[in-house]
């Protein structure tokens, strides 16, 4: 019997019921549950079995190998069928007409008028075939039991055996019975595997082409992840791009569109092919659709690249490995060779890799150079790789203005004629007279004798935006920034753009998110040599790289911000461009804060010894003895238009003027007057210390 269980509850009273009455409540037991019937039960199993992702699997297995069976079977019969009829050259045919190309269609019809007559006169022979092969024979068995018959004889009469006449005759019977066995015997088993054969190849075909549906096909093939570019891919891929002129035209080519393919060659880390559109359809379409084309072919947008070729109505689309391009490069040459030197007029820099994974290598001579992105892209390491490179040229002199002023320049120090460092007005200040000074030495070395060679100076400014949108104004009102006519800065960039080049004056600007107000157009412009990292807008990158450049397919507004950091986009006649291309686009190698240390340590090593001004001083009264000892530093001597040149950085106010007459009256009567050393006139440092020594000590005794 079952036992019923008695529980306990008290009944809820009045809180002024001092005594709670106590009541028992039977709870009988709950029914006994239902048994589930078989039938449900193997219900549940039979869907739960077909419904596993493994018996999905092995399903999707069985079709689809079953399915490569018989897409083999119709490849092999389009083959076929190719092969024996005339339809290979009418899809040529209809195909070159799409394109507009009636010559190439007038050719295709005449290969096929050709190939029909061919295959008439095939079939014709066909006819007289029979007659001719049972004469043949009769005439070859005739010939040849003949011949048998004469080498018995002749092997009777030199074994003096008659009997040796039929010997070769039996000898081929023998032969001929020996081969119809061996047919006999193999024949059964081969009619039996032939079958097991012939789907054996078809399979074969099939699963080379993956002629099966889709959603039977593996799932690393299903979502595209590493699938390999085929014509017939980016056929399809241009198809479904939404260009109906380009849709249509590749349905009526009788090829699939085929023919308006290049081969398609393996290009660094991805592969390269030139698509000739059909009349009726811009390159510009194509281009506007880069995201789309992207993913038709299975890709991400900035895994695909399209240029525009000399080639009228082409596109050139350049297809990357899926994920290499978010691999790192190599280190610079810089770094793995401490025995690199540089070239000035003659080498190039070694900058990065381009998308064919080759080494990219920039010119620098006599091209002023601007490169801008925006923040944290690798702008300054980018712009202080080419100088870094080019330091390691003991001619190269440089001025330095880093605007940013958190040390990335520092390693310059002792290298640099002049480093000014910092974010503020006063900073912006000093970079303008430094450049308004490199203007004056560029008009100096203008007015010098036909035929001078000047020593290259590099005038770089990083983080230039700042000083175009310096509020700043001077003592006559003219302000330090802007972009106009009275703007100090950008008129001293504006004269090195116009003339200096041919003295060996450059201008180097690094600048972040461009823009009409932080990066006026006459600048721009002026340079030879212009790269853009990421930029957020079309009409940024049209102001970072010129029209012409982001018509002919340049997209740095497409570079993805973090991801592609240290990747450009270069237009510029100094790098090797592809032929019809108007840029390039190079994944720079990053050089860091160490090793640009250490190689600047190298290039110090190659010179005698450079005192860098930190700082230009205004507007005091100057001691010109202990300026000359101060320009000269550590170099042993340093010649007279040297010295002018540095004292003129230092104060352009107070030695801006000088000429070597100044210099030399200046040193008469101290000791330490201009000398001549291997034909130059130079001053030397331990004449100006001995100088400045006696003048210290006859002012001491005065004062005494």
């Amino acid at each position: 019997m079952t036992e019923n269980v008695v529980s306990l509850h008290k009944n809820p009273e009045p809180p002024t019921d001092p005594a709670p009455v106590t009541t028992l409540t039977v709870v009988p037991d709950p029914a006994p549950a239902k048994p589930v019937p078989l039938w449900v039960r193997s219900g549940r199993a039979i869907r739960t079995a077909a419904t596993h992702d493994t018996t999905r699997a092995t399903a999707r297995t069985v079709a689809r190998h079953g399915l490569y069976v018989a897409g083999g079977a119709r490849i092999v019969g389009r083959r076929a069928w190719d092969g024996r009829t005339a339809a290979r050259y009418e899809r040529y045919m209809r195909t070159a007409e799409a394109a507009g190309n009636f010559e190439a269609a007038a050719e295709w019809e005449e290969r096929g008028q050709r190939f029909r007559d061919a295959r008439h006169r095939r079939r014709m022979d066909l006819l007289h075939s029979p007659l001719d092969a049972a004469k043949g024979a009769a005439v070859t068995t005739g010939m040849g039991i003949g011949g048998l018959v004469l080498i018995g004889v002749a092997m009777a009469i030199a074994t003096k055996d008659a009997t040796e006449v039929v010997t070769p005759l039996m000898a081929v019977i023998k032969f001929i019975n020996l081969m119809v066995t061996i047919v006999r015997v193999v024949w059964g088993p081969a009619v039996s595997l032939a079958p097991f054969l012939a789907l054996l190849a078809l399979w074969a075909v099939g699963s080379k082409q993956q002629a099966a549906p889709a959603w039977v096909l593996p799932d690393r093939v299903r979502n595209g992840e590493g699938e390999p570019i085929t014509p017939s891919i980016v056929v399809k891929a241009l198809r479904d791009l939404g260009v109906p002129a380009l849709r249509n035209a590749i349905k009526e080519m009788g090829d699939a569109g085929a023919s308006m393919l290049s081969p398609i060659v393996i290009a660094g880390c991805g592969v390269e092919v030139d698509v000739t559109l059909p009349s009726g359809v811009s390159t510009n379409e194509v281009q506007s659709k880069r995201r789309k084309l992207a993913e038709n072919l299975s890709r991400h947008e900035h895994e695909v690249f399209i240029t525009i070729p000399q080639a009228a109505r082409t596109v050139r689309l350049w297809v990357a490995d899926s994920g290499a391009l978010d691999e790192p490069i190599g280190p610079s040459p810089l770094v793995t060779d401490d025995t690199l030197t540089a070239d000035y007029a003659k080498g190039k820099a070694p900058w990065g890799q381009d998308l064919r994974g080759d080494a990219a290598a920039l010119s620098l001579y006599q091209r002023h150079l601007l490169i801008t992105g925006l923040s944290n892209q690798g702008k300054t390491v980018a712009l202080r790789s080419l100088a870094l490179w080019l330091s390691l040229d003991k001619s190269v002199q440089f001025l330095l203005g880093d605007l940013k002023g958190v040390g990335d320049w520092a390693m310059f120090d002792g290298l640099a004629l002049t480093l000014i460092q910092g974010p503020t007005d006063e900073h912006v200040i000093q970079v303008t007279e430094m450049i308004e000074g490199a203007v004056e030495e560029m008009n100096r070395r203008i007015q010098a004798p036909p035929g001078t060679v000047f020593p290259p100076l590099i005038v770089l400014v990083d983080e230039a935006q700042v000083a175009f949108m310096c509020p700043a104004k001077d003592e006559d009102k003219r302000p330090y920034g802007g972009a106009k006519a009275n703007s100090r800065y950008f008129m001293a960039v504006r004269k090195i753009h116009n003339q200096g080049r041919a003295v060996n004056v450059l201008m180097w600007q690094g600048t972040q998110d461009p823009t009409n107000e932080n990066l006026p157009k006459l600048v721009r412009e002026g340079a030879h040599t212009r790269a853009s990292l990421a930029l957020g807008t079309e009409s940024q990158a049209r102001m970072a790289l010129g029209d012409k450049a982001v018509d002919g397919g340049a997209a740095p507004n497409l570079l993805r911000p973090g991801l592609d950091r240290g990747t450009l986009v270069v237009a510029s006649d100094g790098i090797t461009i592809p032929a019809g291309q108007s840029s390039i686009t190079v994944r720079t190698h990053y050089v860091n804060d160490d090793d640009a240390t250490a190689i600047t340590d190298r290039a110090k090593a190659l010179r005698d010894g450079v005192t860098t001004l930190t700082l230009i001083e205004r507007g005091e009264d100057r001691d010109p003895l202990a300026d000359i000892a101060a320009v000269i530093g550590d170099a042993p001597r340093l010649r007279t238009q040297d010295v002018i040149k540095r004292l003129s950085a230092l104060d352009a106010d107070a030695y801006g003027d000088w000429s070597p007459g100044d210099l030399t009256r200046v040193l008469d009567g101290t000791g330490a007057e201009p000398y001549k050393s291997d034909g130059r006139m130079v001053v030397g440092r331990d004449q100006i210390t001995r100088a400045l020594a006696h003048r210290d000590e006859t002012d001491s005794a005065s004062g005494a």
